[in-house]
């Protein structure tokens, strides 16, 4: 089982760019998919971004699409979120988790438990 930890957040103007980071624990960590998701005060967690265990799948919302891209670096044991043109709304805590296996997963439900992150906040200012 892997253990995540995000870090890059922080406060940022409308239209301007981060870059956040989630970094695993374990020697397994490459046998995962990773996904990010978010949630804003009194909303629901939502999901953002999942890349597959060797980075060459991908999947998006369709609200970060074109503005948001996920990658991986494996001998890192890292996971990026690169998110460009943020908006007010995209202002939230960010979160990563993992799932074992060999595609993408956009549902929350199938992330491990154990393996969520303490999240990283971002915020987008008008």
């Amino acid at each position: 089982q892997v253990a995540l930890v995000e870090s890059g957040g922080g406060l940022v103007q409308a239209g301007g760019s981060l870059k956040l980071s989630c970094v695993a624990s374990g020697r397994t960590f490459s046998t995962y998919a990773v996904g990010w998701f978010r949630q804003a005060p009194g909303k629901e967690r939502e999901f953002v971004a999942t890349i597959n265990w060797s980075g060459d799948t991908t999947n998006y919302a369709n609200s970060v699409r074109g503005r948001f891209t996920i990658s991986r670096d494996n001998a890192k044991n890292t996971v990026y979120l690169q998110m460009n043109s943020l908006k007010p709304e995209d202002t939230a805590v960010y979160y990563c988790a993992a799932v074992r296996g060999r595609t993408t997963y956009s549902n929350i439900a199938y992330y491990t438990p154990g393996s969520w992150g303490q999240g990283t906040q971002v915020t987008v200012s008008s």
